[in-house]
């Protein structure tokens, strides 16, 4: 019961939500809430606050515990003798065990640089997971523009079944009085089952695109879904590009330079306190041979000056890495530039071959007219009858088509740019 009432209830919000129609922005959101990959993103956003969090512990103290049991071949001896004085030898085992807390007051900026480290890397995986989201878009374009397609189709040929019906009729009309062939008639049925076979392989199209367009906004698309007609763009030639790869390019040189920031912090000097205490034989007394408690604390002073050696080819290392990563840019722009001149050529081909789509149209649609009512007072056959309705029906099945390629190659245009 419980199962029926929650299909139920998803029922109704489908309904709720595409009922009354489905917006190809509105699949563009759901198809981006559903994407796997937006749960990345949650994913990268703690990653980096735990990393960030994990950098800034290293301004907390810092405790070690270190315990060593040890035998040596030799230890130190007083070697002078007094009367009635006995110096005892230390003990050639020796045992300790100590704790030490460590404050740094100066860390040549490390932390402070492994925190940019993972706020840098952070936003270039959230940037690669961006440009993989962008990506959806387009291939929801195509799923969306091919019901449009499919659903135009199945209009026109709504269309040339009813005037294959009305000839159908008046064939039949003309068999009864004796001044037609029942083959006639026949001919246009055979017309009527061809409509009919392309009628549900369109049918069969749409539900296919229907099902992946479901799958990808994870709701369920009714068959009755009305899909609204995209708002016509207002084509204009640009040359902005505002892709979420280029921002992917800009975080990965940031990163860059935050790595290049850290490394050169090996070669600063560091400061901390310290306190140590334990307990081991000997203590801080090296004459007495004893356990004994003791502690130490005091300032610490750390400088590195081996990767002074480093820091010049570190630097050209990261010029080259910069180097590498502009030419990865300027290579994606003059890609994507030369596919903005295609597209846009595509665009204007088919806003064209639509102009000439309208005067085939209406010649054929002039000739099928003058076609019908020759048919009608037996001036020309059947045949040709289906001759001129088949063409009239191939130019608005073409003009059907290049309209749909044409907001399709809009919206790519849009896309390819970013804008």
């Amino acid at each position: 019961m419980k199962r029926i009432l929650f299909l139920l209830i998803i029922e109704a919000i489908s309904y709720q939500l595409f009922g009354q129609g489905l917006t190809l922005d509105k699949c563009h959101e759901l198809a981006l809430q559903n994407f796997p990959l937006i749960k990345q993103k949650e994913l990268l956003v703690k990653s980096k606050d735990y990393s960030v969090a994990n950098a800034h512990s290293g301004f907390l103290p810092q405790f070690t515990i270190i315990g060593q049991a040890t035998y040596q071949s030799e230890v130190t001896k007083v070697p002078i003798s007094f009367p009635g004085v006995d110096i005892q030898p230390l003990s050639k085992d020796q045992y300790r065990v100590y704790g030490e807390v460590n404050q740094a007051l100066y860390d040549g900026g490390t932390i402070k640089q492994q925190s940019a480290i993972a706020e840098a890397n952070a936003k270039v995986e959230d940037q690669r997971v961006e440009v993989e989201l962008y990506k959806v878009k387009e291939r929801i374009n195509q799923l969306y523009f091919g019901i449009l397609m499919a659903d135009a189709q199945l209009n026109q040929i709504g269309l040339l079944k009813k005037d294959l019906q009305t000839s159908l009729n008046k064939t039949e009309a003309a068999i009864q009085n004796g001044t037609s062939f029942k083959s006639n008639a026949d001919i246009l049925k055979a017309e009527l089952l061809k409509a009919d076979q392309r009628a549900i392989e369109m049918k069969s199209l749409r539900t296919a695109y229907i099902d992946m367009l479901s799958y990808f906004i994870n709701q369920k698309i009714g068959e009755e879904t009305v899909f609204d007609n995209p708002a016509v763009l207002t084509f204009q030639e640009t040359s902005a590009i505002s892709r979420p790869e280029l921002l992917l390019y800009n975080s990965q040189a940031s990163l860059l330079e935050a790595q290049y920031k850290s490394a050169q912090t090996r070669n600063l000097p560091r400061f901390n306190l310290f306190l140590q205490g334990g307990y081991g034989r000997p203590g801080l007394n090296a004459l007495l041979n004893d356990f004994a408690g003791y502690y130490i604390g005091g300032l610490r002073f750390n400088w590195n000056l081996s990767g002074l050696y480093n820091a010049n080819r570190d630097k050209q290392l990261l010029n080259l890495n910069v180097q590498q990563l502009n030419y990865q840019k300027e290579t994606f722009l003059f890609n994507t530039h030369l596919q903005l001149k295609q597209q846009s050529q595509e665009v204007m081909k088919l806003a064209k071959l639509i102009e000439v789509d309208d005067k085939i149209v209406a010649l054929r649609s002039n000739i099928s007219s003058t076609a019908k009512a020759q048919h009608e007072n037996g001036v020309i056959s059947t045949n040709d009858l289906l001759r001129e309705l088949n063409a009239e029906d191939q130019a608005k099945q073409n003009r059907l088509l290049h309209q749909i390629q044409l907001q399709l190659s809009q919206y790519a245009y849009q896309n390819i740019s970013g804008n």
